[in-house]
């Protein structure tokens, strides 16, 4: 460096370390608590009919997460799940689940899953006391899960919806004995930064 190259506006480096760190905490960043959903995550319920039970996929689902442990009180979570994504590996099935009896997906293209109260369970499991909308009825549902932190942090969770609330699998369907009321969903969202 030459004795004149401060008069050409150039600075120690620590001065340089310094005026970055100060940009940086002036500048409106994302927080590195925002979470978007990354390739690798899966959304499946499971259910029974005459007793044998079956498992489905909703494929195109996105997540839109705030979270930091430390912080719960700002926690934040948002899934879309298009309901004409549901596959079950069954045809008949299949149709049935996006029939009017159903999920209705010509009325009701998708349900969504907001959350904004979670509390900490010990160890690493919080639950996310959210509202399901599905069908045009909204009600409380509870997702519990595990917060695995990383680059890539994965929420690993589990939640119970009770379908007849909803009206899914009205009218004929409506018996307990042939579809249980009670859904069980488990989701694995694999996230990453934000932004």
């Amino acid at each position: 460096m030459s004795p004149d190259s401060k008069s050409r506006g150039f600075a120690s480096p620590a001065l340089t370390a310094a005026a970055l760190v100060a940009m940086m905490a002036a500048a409106p960043a994302v927080s590195a608590a925002d979470y978007v959903q990354a390739p690798g995550s899966t959304l499946v319920f499971a259910s029974k009919y005459d007793g044998e039970v079956f498992t489905g996929r909703f494929a195109g689902f996105t997540t839109t997460l705030s979270f930091d442990p430390a912080q719960l009180a700002n926690a934040k979570l948002d899934v879309v799940i298009p309901l004409t994504g549901a596959k079950t590996g069954n045809d008949d099935r299949d149709s049935t689940l996006a029939s009017s009896d159903f999920f209705n997906v010509a009325k009701f293209a998708q349900a969504r899953y907001t959350a904004s109260k979670f509390r900490a369970l010990g160890g690493n499991q919080y639950a996310a006391d959210g509202t399901l909308s599905l069908r045009g009825v909204s009600k409380p549902v509870t997702l519990t899960f595990t917060w695995a932190p990383g680059a890539q942090p994965v929420l690993s969770g589990k939640a119970t919806v009770k379908r007849l609330e909803f009206g899914v699998g009205g009218g004929d369907w409506a018996d307990t004995g042939t579809i249980p009321d009670e859904v069980a969903i488990s989701t694995k969202v694999v996230l990453k930064p934000a932004g």
